[in-house]
């Protein structure tokens, strides 16, 4: 008999992947948990509509769901419209997560994988001295308070009903179509723009698709991964000079950087209401794997360069249409 996995998100960047990689398994039944009936999924998934009233649309087939990979989520909202945006992050990220995770139990489910966000650690770390799964939760802003809230709410859970809940904590995800900031960052490198960031010797840790996806997968069963925080990325950091550098050759170009030294930029984005984003280019964030590695026998599946190269073949693919 086919093991049920319920994957929400579905047709996001992360859930996607997750269906595409899942829909090979053939000891699986792929289920989606989507809010629109039209909703594009691969070939061989079953969707599972929500419905006003409740989380899951009568006549769902979700009885003997074994497994859910939560990637649905409110995220960074860049013009925020509503009065209250930590009020409106917890009614999807927490009130959500944990009314799922409810109904999941009720269908039989025995794992919850919540795609967390390495942002409930904090905003940034000292060059060499990466966040740890186990180091205490410094989250600041709405979005990463929420993100604690639900891992939080889904320990207590799990400690009330003994489902077994494992949190992944990613940073920055990139990818085939990778959108946000990395892709913003390729656009500025496809059109041959000078860049101001020549200089910067931060630290950062990324993750690719496949890696993070490759991890969930490994979480569905491994007997280790029960009711634990793991960190991932593709152990490799970069500063965003060498970043930057790596995408213009992925993308078959020249990376036009300046050398322009951090004081000025930081004075030149002050001035122009920009220091949150150059903050974000410029200071470190750094994670230790090593737990994940450990208790998992876990590394990344797809080296740097490649995922790369696929990340920009898919973004000069997309420019050209």
């Amino acid at each position: 008999m086919k093991r049920k996995i319920l994957v929400t998100g579905g047709t996001g960047f992360v859930g996607g992947a997750l269906l595409k990689r899942l829909v090979g398994c053939t000891d699986t039944q792929v289920l989606a948990w989507i809010r629109r009936v039209d909703s594009l999924l691969p070939v061989g998934v079953i969707p599972v509509p929500v419905s006003q009233s409740r989380i899951f649309a009568a006549g769902s087939q979700i009885d003997g769901v074994d497994t859910v990979i939560h990637c649905a989520a409110r995220v960074h909202v860049m013009k925020e419209k509503v009065a209250d945006p930590l009020a409106e992050f917890r009614k999807v990220n927490v009130d959500g997560t944990l009314e799922l995770a409810r109904s999941a139990i009720a269908s039989g489910a025995r794992r919850f994988i919540f795609i967390s966000s390495i942002k409930v650690n904090g905003e940034s770390t000292p060059p060499g001295t990466p966040f740890t799964a186990d180091d205490v939760p410094q989250p600041v802003d709405a979005y990463a308070i929420s993100k604690f809230e639900a891992e939080s709410a889904l320990r207590a859970l799990a400690s009330e009903t003994g489902l077994e809940v494992v949190i992944i904590r990613p940073p920055l995800v990139y990818g085939p179509g990778v959108k946000g900031n990395f892709n913003k960052m390729m656009g500025w490198l496809a059109t041959g723009l000078p860049l101001p960031l020549g200089a910067v010797s931060n630290r950062r840790s990324f993750v690719a698709l496949d890696n993070l996806v490759d991890l969930a997968v490994t979480c569905i069963n491994h007997p280790a991964a029960a009711n634990e925080v793991f960190l991932v990325s593709d152990d490799r950091d970069f500063c965003t000079t060498e970043l930057l550098r790596r995408m213009a050759s992925a993308l078959g170009r020249s990376a036009r950087l300046w050398p322009v030294p951090l004081s000025c930029l930081s004075a030149a984005a002050g001035l122009l209401g920009k220091r949150g984003a150059v903050d974000r280019l410029c200071s470190s964030l750094q994670v230790d794997i090593g737990k994940t590695r450990r208790l998992l026998d876990w590394s990344p599946r797809v080296g740097v360069d490649e995922a790369m190269e696929k990340t920009a073949a898919d973004f000069l693919r997309r420019s050209s249409q």
